[in-house]
């Protein structure tokens, strides 16, 4: 309760922040950049030579996949009952599969589980959130965007050099040896700046602005991301067996609010912008509710 309470802060601290002048509008942007490159590559690198590979981690790797296949389908069915616009239906399928795994899922699976649900949410994050945004999120762009295009080489390229990603395979070559000092008071420091960045950089977003155009496809949008799918992967977990440390990160994992990334990418590529930051903003701030609600249940 105590990690939680200190997340709160920081989020308060940001939303303090973006209130006074001397702040730009590019701070949050600056800190998830610093975070994304220096912060959680660091957490990373720290944390995958103590994964262990086993039965107990294929659920991690499975688990987005399975999310993706079962909000995609349901954002879409709602898109044709609904008869919604091709630009809401593409910020949908954006915002709602891909959850914030890393800046939220890391502080969040701290607080609520420790040191020990790292490896499996590493598992999670790389494995299954950051190549779903590479791969998934780019046809969605392609498709739903306007004029945007993107060549297979691209989207190899993005998976391969995302910072992330380079740390786990970094920290992977390393299972056999130890870093070299004074490499891992390094990267323990480093590591330790991921929350109070990512979570002022969240404090200092928070902003919504709602019109009555967007209230149903927000309403079912984040009802699908924070209630749907994560009782979605409690019930096959528990149905199939599966009860172990990994299994309750994955389905923790599973109801983490949109991904603030795909966010900027869908308002960027001219998605119903207003919808987009909608999305993220409330995602992020039900989730202080919807996240230890679904602590208890698991």
């Amino acid at each position: 309760m105590e990690r939680f309470l200190v997340i709160g802060m920081f989020v308060g601290v940001g939303w303090l922040l973006r209130r006074l002048p001397v702040f730009p509008r590019q701070t949050a942007q600056v800190l998830n950049l610093f975070a994304l490159y220096a912060a959680l590559p660091a957490v990373i690198l720290l944390k995958a030579p103590q994964i262990q590979f086993s039965q107990e981690m294929l659920l991690p790797a499975v688990m987005p996949w399975a999310m993706l296949i079962f909000s995609a389908a349901l954002v879409l069915w709602a898109g044709r009952v609904f008869s919604w616009s091709r630009e809401v239906v593409g910020v949908l399928l954006l915002v709602v599969p891909m959850g914030n795994t890393s800046f939220m899922g890391v502080p969040m699976v701290l607080a609520f589980f420790g040191e020990m649900g790292i490896p499996a949410l590493i598992v999670y994050d790389q494995i299954g959130t950051a190549l779903i945004f590479a791969v998934y999120g780019s046809v969605v762009l392609a498709v739903y965007g306007s004029d945007v295009r993107i060549r297979p080489a691209e989207i190899a390229r993005r998976a391969i050099l995302f910072p992330p990603t380079l740390a786990l395979i970094f920290g992977l070559c390393f299972r056999s040896w130890s870093y070299p000092e004074p490499l891992p008071g390094f990267l323990k420091t480093l590591s330790s700046m991921l929350t109070p960045l990512t979570m002022t950089a969240i404090g200092f977003q928070l902003t919504v602005r709602l019109s009555p155009a967007t209230l149903r496809p927000l309403g079912f949008g984040l009802a699908v991301k924070l209630v749907a799918a994560p009782l979605a992967a409690l019930a096959a977990c528990r149905l199939l067996g599966f009860d172990a440390l990994s299994a309750n990160v994955s389905i923790f994992q599973a109801g983490m609010p949109p991904m603030v990334v795909a966010g900027t990418m869908a308002m960027a590529a001219g998605l119903a912008p207003e919808l987009a930051a909608a999305t993220v903003s409330s995602g992020m701030i039900l989730s202080f509710l919807s996240l230890p609600l679904l602590f208890w249940l698991i």
